[in-house]
């Protein structure tokens, strides 16, 4: 194997299957239900969100992830009522805050997510649905759990491989990495995820876990080299109002997999006028990270995102940037951000 320069992208690869099997956002604080399934439905409208998130631009076949997700309440799909209250109106323009349920009684919420991930020559396709069970432990705080089911598709693309003998063209090829190639191919697995989720007008906190089946329940009659990993999420933050146009919430998140060391980033957001926000994040070890987005309308809210590593690859790459646009649907008007 020492005619390819594919042995640099199995090195990376080490590190992906170890640290980034599942996709990495860098707008987990707006959008909850992307790293945990008990976060699904938590507003009584229906979430519509795709994004796409480009990891270290200007590196070929760098990282690339591009994701779909939706939830709502039950009460959403059947058209039917459900009590709620939300912040307090503002006279004028009826500005309120971030929309937050209070449940008086059990709620049910569906959602289901699409995501596009790939990283060099390996590609995985995930489709997954999710379901979460929110219960009211006070007139200001609930707690929901839920759970995910849904299969990935991974798969290898010879293609897309840099090996050197391709590169040079000096006619050297290598029996070991044919031989790897010719039985490599597409491996569909049961994916499993789980959660809880504590929220309130004022604070959350969350756990999450996933690839909780890990490549015990397969589909399909060929290899493939990937050993999918159990991931825990950890996120939490608490609103600070520090007049009446502006907010402040510190954040973090913790993920952890088996045998690559904690990561974690913390987060702080500045909400203006209930409209825009701007984040600055530190990720531990790899990058430093600026959110922005705003409220275009009621109904339709845009974010983005810019990664700038501190590792040695901050040399070779752009940084990253992640792009998320949201859709609100069923959104009461009376009740707008602004």
């Amino acid at each position: 194997m020492r005619y390819f320069k594919l042995i640099l992208i199995f090195c990376c690869l080490g590190f992906f299957t170890t640290a980034q099997q599942v996709p990495q956002y860098s707008q987990f604080l707006q959008n909850q239900y992307m790293v945990n399934p008990a976060a699904t439905g938590v507003y009584d409208f229906m979430n519509v969100t795709a994004g796409g998130r480009l990891q270290w631009a200007g590196l070929e076949n760098a990282p690339k992830t591009s994701y779909l997700y939706f939830s709502a309440p039950a009460s959403k799909y059947r058209n039917a009522s459900m009590k709620r209250t939300y912040g307090v109106i503002r006279k004028g323009n009826k500005r309120v805050k971030h929309p937050t349920l209070r449940y008086r009684s059990l709620v049910h919420a569906f959602g289901g997510s699409f995501v596009a991930d790939q990283y060099g020559p390996f590609r995985q396709l995930k489709m997954m649905g999710t379901y979460a069970l929110h219960l009211a432990i006070s007139r200001d705080y609930n707690l929901s759990f839920g759970t995910g089911l849904g299969i990935s598709n991974r798969s290898f693309l010879p293609e897309r491989a840099q090996v050197l003998s391709v590169l040079t063209n000096n006619g050297v090829f290598d029996q070991t990495y044919d031989t790897y190639a010719a039985n490599q191919g597409a491996q569909n697995t049961m994916e499993l995820e789980a959660g809880m989720y504590f929220h309130g007008n004022e604070a959350f906190f969350g756990v999450s876990m996933s690839q909780l089946t890990k490549d015990f329940v397969q589909f399909g009659n060929r290899d493939f080299n990937f050993d999918p990993r159990m991931h825990l999420f950890v996120t939490g933050g608490f609103e600070f109002q520090v007049n009446q146009d502006l907010a402040i919430t510190p954040a973090f998140l913790v993920k952890y997999v088996r045998p690559a060391p904690v990561s974690f980033e913390v987060m702080c957001q500045a909400e203006f006028q209930q409209r825009y926000w701007f984040a600055l994040s530190y990720r531990h070890k790899d990058a430093v990270i600026a959110n922005l987005g705003m409220y275009v309308s009621d109904k339709f809210k845009i974010g983005y995102s810019f990664d700038l590593p501190i590792t040695p690859i901050r040399r070779y790459s752009a940084g990253s940037h992640e792009l998320v646009l949201t859709l609100m649907l069923g959104r009461d008007e009376s009740r707008a951000r602004f």
